[in-house]
């Protein structure tokens, strides 16, 4: 899913000093870390949302994230929304495309949790 991408390379500038930098120029606002609801202050919203934004899908692109600006768009909507209090968790999950992997995974704790129950514990949670 693009969103899931887009989410990706926002997190990378959190790690990724030369990444974080050439982006900050890019933006021309803000300090390039884009990775979180609480690292994104509202310049760099603005700034992505608008004319950087196809700017920032090419600079992405050439670092090996495929999306488009409006993939890039709805994400950073989603942020602000979510940072707002307009947009559930669950919402907000699965608007950046992350709702399938949260259940996916919560799916295989449970599945642990009974065998290991079962196994060593000797009790059902069937």
């Amino acid at each position: 899913m693009a969103t899931a991408t887009v989410v990706q390379f926002m997190q990378k500038t959190a790690e990724d000093a030369a990444l974080r930098q050439q982006l900050e120029a890019i933006l021309g606002v803000g300090d390039g870390d884009i990775s979180s609801e609480a690292a994104l202050d509202a310049e760099e919203s603005a700034a992505l949302k608008g004319e950087r934004a196809p700017l920032v899908a090419d600079f992405a692109v050439k670092n090996g994230y495929m999306f488009s600006v409006d993939d890039l768009i709805a994400v950073v909507d989603a942020f602000q929304k979510h940072q707002a209090g307009e947009m559930s968790d669950a919402e907000f999950n699965q608007a950046i495309g992350l709702a399938g992997a949260a259940e996916k995974h919560e799916g295989g704790l449970k599945r642990l949790s009974r065998y290991l129950s079962k196994t060593y514990l000797g009790v059902d949670l069937s």
